[in-house]
């Protein structure tokens, strides 16, 4: 299970935030640059721009929310290693979402 969490791919995620930044209609020369030079890099390049970006729209981050998550998700990893997490197929989770969503 954690390593088809690993092979998500990234491209989606990348795109949206181009295609966002696309849309923007006050983009400076400056910016129409970078992101030339942006979509030269590799995926992985890609999202580790695009973490640094959403992440410095955060200006008032809570640092205890912070360390709350990633005990979270610590916690969630290490049942899902001993195997005692309990969860749903994804494919019940994705037609859900997609009944709620679209």
């Amino acid at each position: 299970m954690g390593d088809k969490l690993m092979n998500v791919s990234l491209n989606p995620i990348i795109n949206l935030v181009v295609n966002v930044l696309g849309r923007l209609q006050s983009m400076s020369e400056t910016a129409e640059k970078l992101k030339l030079e942006l979509s030269q890099l590799s995926a992985k390049e890609r999202a580790e721009i695009a973490y640094f970006l959403i992440h410095s729209l955060d200006e008032d981050i809570d640092d205890n929310l912070e360390t709350a998550w990633d005990n979270e998700l610590t916690e969630r990893l290490e049942d899902i290693n001993r195997k005692t997490a309990i969860g749903e197929a994804s494919s019940q989770v994705f037609s859900e979402l997609r009944e709620k969503y679209l």
